[in-house]
């Protein structure tokens, strides 16, 4: 589902009655671990953390106007989802995180490249989001991302 809202707290305003608590502890989590550097704000029609154009000045390769997403969440039609493009682009990262949901989560796990799945609202192992929010930095995001799309 996408919402026309204009700032997260908007955004929160606007989901399910369902979802606004565990959407709300996970924005809290992810807002206590996120590493210096990186804003939060709307993004692709949903809360995103991003390197803004005062960090980064050239923005998002496909669109400049956008600041360098890292991390969105969204309630959608049948899901809460994470979006970590840091999973996408360092193996290790996923790896990492792969073999640790097991250890935080009773169901399978459910993601696509940058796409973490939470069907079951009542089991999203927030301090494993935590976790994994604060694994990057600005810096290492940044030159990742370049050494990706520069090529």
């Amino acid at each position: 589902m996408q919402y026309e809202a204009a700032t997260p707290d908007e955004y929160m305003n606007m989901i399910p009655e369902e979802r606004k608590a565990p959407m709300a502890k996970l924005r809290s989590v992810i807002l206590k671990n996120l590493p210096k550097g990186f804003e939060e704000g709307m993004n692709y029609k949903m809360i995103g953390y991003y390197v803004p154009h005062s960090k980064y000045p050239d923005g998002y390769h496909c669109d400049p106007k956008l600041p360098l997403p890292f991390m969105n969440i969204a309630s959608q039609k049948n899901f809460v989802a994470v979006y970590h493009m840091g999973m996408y682009a360092k193996k290790e990262l996923y790896d990492w995180f792969v073999s640790e949901y097991p250890k935080h989560c009773k169901y399978k796990l459910d993601m696509g490249k940058s796409c973490i799945r939470f069907k079951r609202i009542d089991d999203i192992p927030y301090e494993l989001i935590g976790e994994l929010t604060g694994k990057m930095s600005v810096k290492e995001w940044i030159d990742i991302y370049e050494l990706n799309v520069k090529r």
